[in-house]
């Protein structure tokens, strides 16, 4: 199984000037999750003041140059809202520059800033993503394109380039738990991803279950299966600590998001219950975080699992640590269980 990764670069609330810091903090962390011997390290795109990564293959690309074998990829691109032939040049790009390490994970996204920002409707939402999705494979096949879509211009024996250093960049599909997604990305033999942030994770199992009975259905190969869980948590050298530096931080976000969401407010009592088995955090030491990780694969039969563990206001140091924590004592163990 794969064990890496994934971050939003958070920047504390109302200081949206700390962004540069933070994307130079963010390549830092790229360096040391490849030493730590991380399989990747995903950023996500956002356009808010609280995150700083808006473009996440530039940010990639400067991982890239500071990396030997760590894959890189978005966590998501925000298709629906991108243009297809650019957003893969970009990431061909980062291909190129990291010798071939470069993925994408498209998804429609979790805010919407990004639809008026860029000129879309969110009445096309669903449409909007589906097109792209259907542009950017074509994309991958080869560099010359005819394409013919609804909601953007037709391509003509369109030359694309670069291509990338891979055959083909991985495209990973991120879903949050609407099972016309899981579907689309079965019948499609693409890679999943599935984001849990709430509640008990094993209510999620039935997506996994979809996803390999529609790609049976298909006709793929059920080799060709791969699912992500993308989660969030922390690891640090005690359990007592990982909480005291995650907990407040991930409070903190989550009653911020909240407040935009309508969701009621949530305390410390409730990121105690969520660090537990039934939770939807992965918090503690190495052997704590070691075993949440192995009680998931047993539910879910996963092949990679993600971890969002830069949120909020958690110190620069402490995430550094965490990573190595993570790629050094954490990956082994969990790759020498499953052996």
């Amino acid at each position: 199984m794969e064990i890496g990764i994934y971050t939003f670069a958070d920047v504390p609330a109302g200081k949206p000037e700390f962004a540069g810091q933070r994307l130079r903090n963010l390549v830092e962390e790229m360096k040391v999750a490849d030493e730590a011997g991380l399989d990747v390290f995903a950023v996500g795109e956002h356009h808010r003041a609280d995150y700083a990564v808006s473009a996440p293959p530039v940010a990639l690309a400067a991982g890239a140059s500071v990396t030997k074998r760590i894959r890189l990829s978005s966590a998501v691109t925000v298709l629906s809202s991108d243009d297809p032939v650019r957003a893969y040049q970009q990431f061909a790009t980062v291909d190129g520059i990291s010798n071939g390490r470069a993925e994408i994970m498209a998804g429609r996204g979790s805010f919407i800033e990004s639809y008026p920002l860029f000129g879309y409707e969110l009445d096309d939402y669903d449409a909007l993503f589906s097109e792209k999705l259907d542009l950017l494979m074509k994309l991958n096949e080869g560099e010359k394109v005819t394409w013919r879509g609804q909601l953007r211009a037709p391509l003509n024996n369109a030359g694309i380039y670069p291509r990338p250093e891979q055959k083909k960049i991985p495209i990973w599909i991120a879903v949050g738990g609407t099972p016309q997604s899981v579907v689309r990305a079965a019948s499609l033999n693409l890679p999943m991803a599935l984001a849990i942030i709430g509640g008990d994770p094993r209510r999620f199992k039935p997506f996994f279950d979809l996803y390999r009975e529609q790609h049976a259905k298909a006709g793929h190969n059920a080799k060709d299966i791969q699912l992500s869980l993308n989660m969030n948590g922390f690891v640090s050298d005690t359990t007592a600590n990982a909480k005291a530096v995650y907990g407040a931080a991930q409070m903190e976000v989550m009653n911020r998001i909240g407040r935009e969401r309508g969701w009621p407010p949530q305390g410390m009592d409730h990121f105690e219950r969520s660090t537990r088995d039934d939770g939807n955090l992965i918090v503690g030491d190495a052997a704590r975080v070691t075993d949440r990780i192995l009680q998931l694969h047993e539910v879910f039969k996963n092949t990679r699992i993600l971890i969002q563990m830069a949120i909020g206001t958690v110190p620069h140091n402490e995430q550094l640590k965490a990573i190595e924590i993570l790629g050094s004592k954490v990956a082994p163990a969990v790759k020498k269980a499953l052996k």
